[in-house]
């Protein structure tokens, strides 16, 4: 994929162009992931890097690793402790 940009947003940024095209690699796998349209797995192999250092580096731009809406969670762990959920 090719993503244009102006060659003096880099140095705007005050970043190189590898650290730019990094960071907009990055800055993309994690709005995917956080759109739930992406795996903490894909979106990784997108950022170019491995996936516990992808949900390591989630709190640099505010995203939970965790995003499962609250309700599920709580299904999912009153179905571990053999509970229904309604109780």
């Amino acid at each position: 994929m090719i993503v244009e940009y102006p060659d003096l947003l880099p140095d705007a940024m005050q970043m190189s162009r590898d650290e730019f095209e990094r960071e907009a690699r990055m800055a993309m796998a994690v709005k995917l992931f956080e759109m739930g349209k992406l795996s903490s797995g894909y979106a990784a192999r997108l950022a170019g890097m491995e996936r516990v250092d992808f949900i390591m580096s989630l709190h640099r731009y505010g995203v939970s690793p965790i995003q499962t809406p609250p309700e599920e969670l709580a299904e999912d762990v009153a179905n571990a402790l053999g509970k229904s959920s309604d109780h």
